[in-house]
């Protein structure tokens, strides 16, 4: 978060590091699971559980994305 020199915030986002250990969490049990499943023969199992996957994390990461391209904006604006 930005912090002005009274120590109020102005603008920013708070990214907790919780946040990045999710992201590894699920990133394990996918590769688990994909690995079980292609090991099994079921490789288009892999694929859907891999893509569910991707899809759980970006709808995590999006609102993030959002506020740094806002903040970003807030930045240049003239």
């Amino acid at each position: 978060m930005i912090k002005d020199a009274e120590g109020s915030a102005e603008m920013g986002f708070d990214m907790d590091v919780s946040l990045i250990f999710k992201i590894a969490a699920v990133g394990i049990l996918i590769t688990i699971l994909s690995q079980v499943l292609k090991h099994s023969g079921r490789e288009e199992h892999a694929f859907l559980i891999s893509l569910a996957g991707l899809i759980l994390v970006l709808t995590w990461i999006v609102p993030y994305i959002y506020d740094l391209f806002t903040m970003i904006q807030n930045l240049f604006e003239l």
